[in-house]
């Protein structure tokens, strides 16, 4: 909306320049005309230095922008108020007359308006257009204002009253009208209880918006609408038992859920249909808000009546988002998007894990995710569901550490985990080089595999002999490193190396018994001499 303000500035200076234009063509062909006196021209004068861009006043916007659409929901919401309260006194006749008069003048008051200012008048109109539609919503739904009994005849007004809002915002191109006529529609509907009219009501504004979506590739609207959606629904998931009072708890779950499906699909349709033309960002905007609202909604219901049916819920999220992974790719959309439903899947599938598995189950499930993750990432060379692999599996290694049965098969699977991860292949970040990239994984990678083998030796040593554990696992760390040829892994033995030392030295070398104290330095000094000799020969052999 803040667009249209800027392009009608934009159209007032260019009918200037063209006035400006206008004249010095005139003057142009008075001046070359035969007779005319030719003045001397004067000497060219220095140009005068550039000025710094204008700064945008943050008085004047807050003013002109904001205050306006403040205005206008404000005033809408108190007529709201006025006809829910107050309609009810009136006959039938007085109460759709009074309403859609009240509409209709606010309406030509805008249309008169922006005339004046197009800007702050089309605030107006919009304003009209989306009191218009409350009336309508009332005269079924607030019992108060009630006129119309069938619930089929107030849908279908209320579908051919977005049709009319839809087809009038795209015949003046304004975004202005569109967004203020939804956004106030699909809000003034959560001033009294909601119920399954309610949902329906903004599943069919919500449609409207997605037109702008697909049609004219406007975001704000859309977007804004999203929100609004979801939000309705959790305005009724706090209120039990409206949406369908005295239904079984399992048809009012169904119901429930099959409004959030439609929600769900309704969004990534319209986000699909033709997405090379949005921006990126605005592409993941609407992903990540349409899968917080889908997941987070269908879980907290789902876990209020049917906890056992919570795994299954979040699978066939998790399935829906590799399924709008597929389309992405068919439809030849950016990358990123592509990359973000992948994502997406994978940390549904990392959340629905604890549905269904505990203790050592639940970190074996979280092993083999990560895994599986990052390993997949290599086929379709994402980053970041590789980094969202890698994650899961930092997961999957904090909560090895509450799990005593199963816990060294558990740190040996990690350890194998990050190095098979790390060793899946090369993707490419945008905006960074390969090398960087490389880099940043390996790094990442090495640290959880040097943590996961310090758990596992650490928990194999006595605990007397701790710091020897640390010593061993840096000796396996430096192994590794040189076996793959990966500098990483050496830098992360290095690290454990001197922590090792640290603690050998402050700590234990006064509290070790006679026994452990010469067993440990011996084992000490004889590794640092294997890792020492072997870092010797690699220097001769590239030299």
């Amino acid at each position: 909306m803040s667009d249209e303000g800027e392009g009608q500035d934009l159209r007032e200076a260019v009918r200037r320049l063209e006035a400006t234009v206008a004249a010095l063509e005139t003057r142009l062909a008075k001046l070359e005309a035969p007779g005319a006196a030719r003045p001397v021209s004067p000497p060219p004068a220095a140009a005068p230095p550039a000025s710094e861009p204008e700064r945008r006043d943050l008085e004047a916007h807050v003013g002109t922008y904001w205050l306006s659409r403040l205005g206008i929901v404000a005033l809408i919401i108190g007529i709201a108020y006025l006809i829910t309260y107050r309609f009810g006194e009136l006959g039938m006749l007085a109460r759709v007359g009074a309403g859609y008069l009240l509409s209709a003048g606010l309406g030509a008051f805008g249309l008169w308006l922006s005339r004046r200012n197009e800007l702050f008048g089309r605030i107006v109109f919009g304003g009209g257009l989306a009191l218009a539609y409350f009336v309508t919503y009332a005269l079924h739904f607030i019992p108060s204002v009630r006129v119309i009994d069938s619930q089929v005849l107030a849908l279908v007004l209320l579908a051919a009253f977005v049709v009319a809002i839809v087809t009038i915002a795209h015949r003046m191109q304004s975004e202005t009208v569109a967004g203020i006529a939804l956004f106030l529609g699909l809000h003034t509907g959560m001033l009294s209880d909601i119920t399954a009219f309610t949902l329906l009501s903004t599943t069919l504004l919500a449609a409207g918006a997605l037109f702008f979506l697909v049609r004219n590739r406007w975001v704000i609207v859309p977007l804004s609408s999203l929100v609004a959606v979801y939000s309705t629904h959790v305005v009724w998931a706090v209120r039990t038992g409206h949406m369908a009072p005295g239904a079984p708890e399992d048809d009012r779950l169904f119901l429930s859920l099959g409004f959030l499906a439609l929600y769900f699909l309704l969004f990534s349709v319209a986000l699909l249909a033709r997405p090379r033309d949005l921006p990126l960002r605005a592409s993941l905007a609407f992903t990540l808000l349409n899968w917080v609202g889908l997941t987070s909604l269908g879980a907290y219901e789902v876990s209020q009546d049917q906890e056992p049916h919570l795994f299954s819920f979040l699978l066939i999220v998790a399935v829906a988002h590799g399924a709008g992974a597929a389309v992405a790719r068919l439809q030849r959309a950016p990358v990123g998007l592509m990359h973000a439903y992948l994502a997406l899947a994978a940390v549904t599938l990392a959340l629905a894990m604890p549905a269904r598995y505990d203790d050592v189950a639940l970190v074996a499930a979280w092993t083999v995710t990560g895994l599986v993750a990052g390993l997949a990432a290599r086929g379709v060379e994402s980053p970041v569901l590789r980094g969202v692999g890698v994650l899961i599996l930092f997961v999957a290694l904090a909560a090895c550490e509450w799990e005593t049965p199963g816990r060294l098969t558990l740190l040996a699977g990690l350890v194998t985990a990050f190095v098979l991860v790390e060793r899946g292949g090369t993707v490419r970040v945008a905006g960074l080089p390969e090398p960087e990239t490389r880099t940043l994984f390996t790094a990442v990678c090495a640290v959880g595999a040097g943590l996961s083998l310090v758990a596992l030796i650490g928990a194999r040593m006595p605990s007397g002999l701790i710091t020897l554990g640390w010593v061993i696992a840096a000796f396996l760390l430096f192994g590794l490193g040189f076996a793959v040829r990966e500098r990483w892994y050496r830098l992360a033995a290095l690290a454990v190396m001197g922590l090792a030392l640290g603690r050998l030295v402050l700590v234990e070398v006064a509290r070790l018994p006679p026994d452990q104290r010469v067993l440990t330095f011996i084992l000490l000094g004889v590794m640092l001499l294997v890792v020492s000799y072997t870092y010797t020969r690699l220097r001769d052999r590239r030299g």
